[in-house]
């Protein structure tokens, strides 16, 4: 069964012009536990949109998204942002980690936030800091961590809460070549090893052969694609 679903997805705005704007014209994606996926395609495309209606931070305008086998169409919005902060982690490109804080509370705040004890919480921070290789690290705070740790920390943040799904958005998009290397690998290994789907649109080629498939956002659809012909 598909943890992560999107069937006829389509996506309007309104223009400055008072028309409409369509971005995704019927999306159609299924993602399996343990699988990868890259979205490519030209800047403006609207890779970023799609992301933010596959993880349930915009609705779409008509299609269906089911996470995790639960269909998110008619859900209020306070059930729907339950389920996505169960089910969802997100990394961004700036990984928007608090200053004041260590690397370990960056990661469990969101988790005493939902309710978890303190104790769990650093437990889980450390289990996962030490499993992104921030294990020497996790005491220290944003601005004493390389451009390359700070991303780990999101990355471990978003995996915090043990979701389904990792949606990440040009997650090396901010780093030299050295620390998005070290961050593709991480990426191409947490689907498999941690049992969840993961999308990432990306620019990068390097991080899009990781997937174990590649797919074009062109015209508001998605379709297959060879890497080395859609990614420069």
């Amino acid at each position: 069964m598909s943890v992560l679903e999107a069937i006829d997805v389509v996506k309007e705005f309104r223009g400055g012009d008072g028309g409409t704007l369509r971005v995704l014209d019927g999306v159609n994606l299924a993602v399996e536990r343990g699988e990868m996926v890259a979205i490519v395609g030209a800047s403006g495309a609207g890779k970023s949109t799609l992301l933010h209606v596959l993880g349930a931070l915009e609705r779409p305008t008509s299609g269906e998204v089911r996470l995790a086998a639960q269909s998110i169409a008619t859900r209020a919005d306070e059930e729907l942002a339950a389920i996505r902060n169960r089910t969802v982690g997100f990394v961004f490109q700036f990984h928007h980690l608090l200053r004041e804080f260590t690397a370990l509370e960056n990661v469990a705040i969101p988790l005493r936030i939902g309710g978890m004890d303190a104790k769990r919480a650093e437990r889980r921070g450390k289990e996962l800091l030490e499993r992104l290789g921030l294990g020497a690290r996790m005491h220290h705070r944003p601005g004493q961590l390389s451009g390359g740790e700070q991303q780990r920390t999101a990355v471990a943040r978003a995996l915090a809460a043990d979701p389904a799904i990792l949606l990440a958005d040009e997650p090396s998009g901010n780093l030299d070549h050295a620390n998005a290397e070290r961050l593709h690998d991480l990426f191409g290994e947490l689907a498999r090893d941690m049992d969840l789907g993961l999308v990432v649109v990306t620019h990068n080629r390097s991080l899009a052969q990781r997937a174990e498939r590649t797919l074009l956002l062109e015209d508001g659809r998605l379709v297959e694609t060879d890497v080395n012909e859609a990614v420069t």
